[in-house]
C-alpha cells in the first residue's frame, strides 16, 4: 500500500471515528430532550457493540468478497443513515441499530486492508498510526458532539429557524459522508476472497473453524487472549475512573471525564512509540508491560489528589498503548497468515467485543451487589496482571516445548483452512 493510500486510510478512519463519537453524544442529548429514562443512554453503546458480536460470522466474508475500500465506503454511507433517520423522527435507539451494523462492517474491511497491503515488517507502525488516529477521534469526536449539542451551536441556527438538534444531526451526517469520500479515493484492488461461501450454515461453520484456528495458533492465541482481556478491561476502566474521580477526588462528572482524556493521550503517545521502536518479531516482549499495567491500576486507590492522579493515569495509558499496538499487529499478521484478512478481523472483533459486553455486565452486577469502587479497581487490576502473566508463562512454556517450526517465529507462514 502506498504512503498516499495509508494516509487516505488514516484520514478516513479519523473522520469515521469522529462521527461515531459525536453521534453518541448527540443521540444522548436527543434522549434527554425527549424526556427518556436515563438507563436508555448506556443501551446506545450496548446496541452499537452488540452488532460486532452478532454479525461477526458475516462481516468478515463481506469484507473479503468485495474490495475493502468499497466496503468501507458502503459502511460509512450506512452509518450516515443513522443521523438521517433520527432527523426524520426515528428513535435514537432504533437509529443505533443502523449505525452498529455499519461499524461492524467497517472494522474488518479497515484492518483487513492494512494486513493485505502493508508489509509484515511495517504492521506495528501502521497499527500505531491507526491507534493514535482512533484515540484522537474519540477525544475530538466527544468534544465535537459536546459542541454540537451546546447552546452556543444552537444559537448559530436560531435566527435561520433551524433547530440546533437538527443541525447537529446534519453535521454528523456530513462527517460520515466526508469519510466515505476519502474511502472512495483509495486505489481499488480485486477482492481477496470472492469465492467465500454465502450460505448461512457454511458461514457459521467456517466462522467456528476460524475461531478454532486462530485461538489454537501459538502466537495468534496468545495475542488474541490478551487483546480480548484488555478491550474488556479498558471499557470497564472507563466507568471505574468516572466513579473513582467523583468519589475519591471530589470532581464533577465533566471534570472526571477529562481524566479519561488523560488516559487517551497517554495511549496515543505509547502507541506512537511502539509503532516506531517495536518490530513484529519483538511483539511478545511487551507482555511484561501488561502485568505492570495491572499492578499500577490498584494504585489509584491510594491517590486522593488530581496532581497525583494525572501522572498515574497518563502512565497507565502510555503503557497500555505501547502494549496493545504490538499485540494487535501480531494478531493481525497471524490472522492474515492463517485465515483471510477480513475473516481474521471478524474473529478478533467477536472475541474482543464479547469481552466488553461480559465485563461490563459483571461490573454492573458487582455494583448491584454492593462492591465498593476501591474493591472493583483492585480486582480489575489484579485480573489484568494475573491473566497477562499467565499468557506470558504459557508463551514461554510453548517455546520450550516446541522450539522449532513456524510457530517459533510470529512472522512465519502457515496454511489457511479450506473455504
Amino acid at each position: 500500500m502506498s504512503i498516499h493510500g495509508v494516509r487516505l486510510l488514516v484520514a478516513a478512519q479519523f473522520a469515521s471515528g469522529l462521527a461515531d463519537n459525536a453521534l453518541l453524544v448527540v443521540a444522548i442529548a436527543c434522549l434527554v430532550r425527549m424526556g427518556e429514562a436515563a438507563w436508555l443512554a448506556p443501551l446506545l453503546k450496548l446496541v452499537f457493540t452488540m452488532a460486532y458480536v452478532v454479525l461477526a460470522p458475516f462481516v468478515g466474508v463481506l469484507a473479503d468478497r468485495w474490495p475493502k475500500e468499497r466496503v468501507m465506503l458502503a459502511a460509512n454511507l450506512l452509518k450516515a443513515c443513522a443521523p438521517l433517520a433520527m432527523l426524520v423522527g426515528l428513535h435514537p435507539l432504533a437509529a443505533f441499530c443502523i449505525a452498529g451494523p455499519g461499524a461492524a462492517c467497517y472494522s474488518p474491511a479497515k484492518y483487513g486492508l492494512v494486513t493485505e497491503r502493508v508489509p509484515a515488517a511495517a504492521l506495528v507502525q501502521a497499527n500505531g498510526w491507526l491507534e493514535v488516529t482512533t484515540v484522537g477521534s474519540i477525544i475530538l469526536g466527544t468534544a465535537l458532539g459536546g459542541w454540537l449539542v451546546s447552546d452556543a451551536f444552537a444559537a448559530l441556527w436560531g435566527p435561520a429557524g433551524v433547530q440546533g438538534g437538527q443541525a447537529a444531526l446534519v453535521a454528523v451526517m456530513a462527517v460520515y459522508l466526508a469519510a466515505g469520500v476519502l474511502n472512495g479515493c483509495i486505489a481499488r484492488r480485486p477482492a481477496a476472497g470472492a469465492s467465500s461461501p454465502w450460505r448461512l450454515p457454511a458461514l457459521l461453520s467456517r466462522f467456528g473453524l476460524a475461531q478454532r484456528v486462530l485461538w489454537r495458533d501459538r502466537a495468534g492465541g496468545m495475542s488474541l487472549s490478551v487483546t480480548t482481556l484488555f478491550w474488556g478491561a479498558g471499557a470497564t476502566l472507563q466507568f471505574v475512573v468516572l466513579a473513582w474521580a467523583q468519589q475519591s477526588l471530589g470532581l464533577g462528572l465533566d471534570q472526571a471525564a477529562y481524566l479519561q482524556a488523560v488516559v487517551a493521550v497517554g495511549i496515543a503517545a505509547g502507541a506512537r512509540l511502539a509503532g516506531r521502536w517495536v518490530s513484529l518479531a519483538q511483539a511478545p516482549r511487551v507482555l511484561p508491560l501488561g502485568v505492570l499495567i495491572g499492578l499500577a491500576v490498584p494504585l489509584m486507590t491510594l491517590v486522593d489528589t488530581v496532581g497525583w492522579a494525572v501522572p498515574l493515569l497518563a502512565a497507565v495509558g502510555f503503557a497500555s498503548g505501547a502494549f496493545i499496538v504490538p499485540m494487535n499487529a501480531l494478531l493481525q499478521h497471524r490472522g492474515h497468515v492463517l485465515l483471510s484478512p477480513g475473516e481474521s478481523i471478524a474473529v478478533q472483533n467477536f472475541s474482543e467485543n464479547l469481552s466488553v459486553l461480559l465485563m461490563l455486565g459483571a461490573y454492573t452486577l458487582l455494583l448491584a451487589l454492593g462492591w465498593t469502587t476501591g474493591l472493583l479497581i483492585a480486582s480489575l487490576g489484579l485480573l489484568v496482571a494475573g491473566c497477562t502473566a499467565l499468557a506470558g508463562w504459557r508463551w514461554r512454556v510453548s517455546r520450550r516445548v516446541a522450539p522449532h517450526g513456524s510457530l517459533q517465529h510470529p512472522v512465519a507462514q502457515a496454511t489457511p483452512p479450506p473455504p
